[in-house]
């Protein structure tokens, strides 16, 4: 854990008859980006009390990694096929560790 990564949490809102179909798309995303440069923590969830809504919780070294990731193609896959899947645009927020 270092003082200069980046923290992300992205939730994302799958429309309710397309839960599964998001699961799985999110899900993929996961072994291909935890195999990427600089990626220290990428975790999905699911919440208990909406299973529509997801959140992915990361670690990345630094911005680069960060914006590396955005430009690889699984990435660039999945966000092409969000838009049809989800209930309102994700919210992907970044953080610093401060404590």
């Amino acid at each position: 854990m270092h003082e200069s990564s980046i923290r992300v949490v992205a939730r994302i809102v799958a429309k309710p008859e397309k839960v599964e179909e998001t699961r799985a798309l999110l899900s993929g995303l996961i072994a291909p980006t935890r195999k990427e440069t600089g990626c220290s923590r990428y975790e999905l969830m699911q919440n208990r009390a909406n299973p529509a809504e997801f959140t992915f919780v990361e670690e990345w070294a630094n911005e680069g990694a960060l914006n590396a990731h955005f430009t690889t193609s699984h990435v660039k896959d999945a966000f092409s096929k969000v838009p049809a899947l989800l209930a309102e645009p994700p919210d992907i927020r970044q953080y610093t560790l401060i404590a």
